[in-house]
């Protein structure tokens, strides 16, 4: 289903860049908020990254995670993840590192006599397995690479697709969606695994399809309202699109609080990443990328299409 841009009376659409200066402090405000938190209270790392002591077990009956979770909580294991590992009878209980590699066994056998004393004596031990923190920092590392060359590809196809001013704006404005998102993660501890690298993706391919859209509705008014301003052919612009832009980003709000109330512990971090992702998306979309485009110096110019010459129109200049 495609939803059409409401129609808005050019001679008075809502006056977006009156806010400029605002949003813009408000941003530079948070940035530094996100910054300061990041450095201080760092980013509280999960199993994929910091590594720990895997243990899979079978259940005889369908296992209630959050019965397990209780008995581990009760049991100093508070830090532990659970969850289904294939079927409803098959847990995977991660547990993070505890002294050293060479007690992975024993907490192994520990975890295994627990559950089975508390929940179900028929408990069969699978696997015992033990994650260096080496690993874990391969990972991170490799999930930053993986968000620089996203932003890299992005200028590179923004700057080719519109203009250089219009490439720079976006990517800026995407490093805020992703520094407001781990600013908050920082900020109320929240640990950070591959679901919350997976989301930080997610949002940046969400933050940029907005942008594009409404990019490329500047560019249709820069050539259609030739003796309009800077500031009101983006105000037209932006009004225009704000219809699409309120329905898509309520409706994945909606599915995503939906995936984080009823969805389950294990999907709880991706879609809160994805709503704080989706917000913020939309904002730095409206305020941020456009008042930058402003400040860059954006002109109906820089997006005039270069202008082709007709054949034989060299030779009737000579004529």
């Amino acid at each position: 289903m495609m939803f059409e841009i409401t129609k808005v009376d050019e001679n008075r659409p809502l006056n977006f860049m009156k806010w400029s200066k605002v949003t813009t402090i408000l941003s530079i405000v948070l940035l530094l908020v996100a910054v300061a938190s990041l450095s201080i209270n760092k980013l509280n790392w999960g199993l994929d990254f910091t590594g720990g002591t895997l243990v899979e077990v079978g259940f005889s009956q369908p296992a209630d995670l959050e019965q397990l979770r209780d008995v581990l909580a009760a049991n100093e294991f508070e830090d532990a993840v659970v969850q289904n590992f294939g079927s409803s009878r098959d847990v995977l209980v991660r547990v993070p590192p505890r002294l050293e590699a060479e007690n992975a066994d024993a907490v192994g056998d520990q975890l295994f006599r627990l559950l089975g004393n508390e929940i179900d004596p028929d408990l069969d031990l699978r696997r015992v397995e033990f994650v260096g923190p080496s690993v874990g920092e391969e990972l991170a590392e490799a999930g930053g690479l993986a968000m620089i060359v996203a932003a890299i590809c992005i200028l590179i196809y923004v700057s080719f697709r519109f203009e250089w001013r219009i490439a720079l704006a976006s990517v800026i404005g995407l490093v805020q969606d992703v520094l407001m998102v781990l600013g908050v993660f920082s900020l109320l501890q929240i640990q950070v695994d591959l679901t919350i690298l997976a989301a930080l993706l997610a949002v940046i391919g969400y933050s940029l399809n907005d942008s594009i859209v409404i990019s490329d509705r500047i560019r249709e008014n820069f050539l259609k309202l030739r003796n309009t301003e800077v500031p009101d052919v983006i105000n037209i612009s932006l009004s225009q699109c704000l219809s699409r832009t309120l329905i898509t980003s309520l409706t994945t709000i909606m599915v995503l609080l939906t995936l984080y109330f009823f969805g389950g512990q294990m999907v709880n971090g991706f879609a809160l990443a994805m709503v704080i992702g989706v917000v913020v998306g939309t904002y730095s979309s409206t305020f941020t990328r456009t008042t930058i485009m402003v400040a860059l110096g954006i002109s109906r110019e820089d997006l005039m299409p270069p202008e082709v010459e007709k054949e034989g129109e060299e030779q009737e200049n000579l004529v």
